[in-house]
């Protein structure tokens, strides 16, 4: 059973900085790719970002290039989401989640392993 845990979430005020954790278990956490996910009140789930099981490809919504960063610790089993100079646009909870795939962009459709989401809250 794959488990997902996220943490890090808070509020912040715009152009502030937040990092993200999710740590992972269940199965052998280097051997797949992971992403970030959000979702804004009365908006659907949105791919943010992704990485592949290596670390070595990151792949990124328009919108969040250059402010955000996906990096992974295989040794930590965990997957981090660096985010900088944040908008209100940004208020969301933040989903951690993971498929069967490698590649970083293998997650754009969705995940099929989900975490529990930690509320980000960006105030103007």
């Amino acid at each position: 059973q794959v488990q997902l845990v996220e943490s890090g979430g808070g509020l912040v005020q715009a152009g502030g900085s937040l990092r993200l954790s999710c740590l992972a278990s269940g199965r052998t956490f280097s051997d797949y790719a992971m992403g970030w996910f959000r979702q804004a009140p009365g908006k659907e789930r949105e791919f943010v970002a992704g990485i592949s099981w290596g670390g070595r490809s990151t792949y990124y919504r328009d919108s969040v290039k250059g402010r955000f960063t996906i990096s992974r610790d295989n040794a930590k089993n965990t997957v981090y989401l660096e985010m900088s100079m944040l908008k209100p646009e940004d208020t969301a909870i933040y989903y951690c989640g993971t498929g069967m795939g490698r590649i970083s962009t293998s997650l754009l459709q969705g995940a099929d392993y989900w975490g529990q989401g930690t509320q980000v809250t960006v105030s103007s």
